[in-house]
């Protein structure tokens, strides 16, 4: 199994999830999304398999300065926005075997998506 965790290092969520991977002993690779933003490619594979609304980060400030048009935004305007922003996209994102299984972290979520 290849498993690659998109976030940033400073994120919370981000820190608890490397930490449960860890006491799990379950192999991973982080990948740094302000370092390494995902391509627009990869982003629509993402919200392919995902749906753009499970995607967002609506906790942050990149996502509340889009303003009120972003409420009625197709996917394809979501993929072109989080393509332009990976801070838009919500953390962790979860992809096993070069398929986006998960985003966000809840242990018995990621539990399941990981036993698939």
């Amino acid at each position: 199994m290849s498993l690659q965790v998109y976030g940033i290092p400073t994120c919370g969520t981000c820190k608890k999830a490397i930490s449960w991977l860890d006491a799990q002993n379950i192999a991973y690779e982080f990948i740094n999304t302000k370092e390494h933003p995902p391509t627009k490619t990869t982003i629509q594979k993402w919200v392919a398999e995902l749906g753009a609304k499970p995607m967002r980060n609506t906790s942050g400030q990149s996502y509340r300065a889009l303003g009120d048009e972003k409420q009625t935004w197709t996917d394809a305007e979501w993929i072109e926005a989080f393509a332009q922003d990976a801070m838009l996209l919500k953390r962790p994102l979860f992809v096993k075997d070069q398929t986006a299984i998960a985003v966000g972290f809840k242990v018995d979520q990621i539990q399941q998506a990981l036993s698939e």
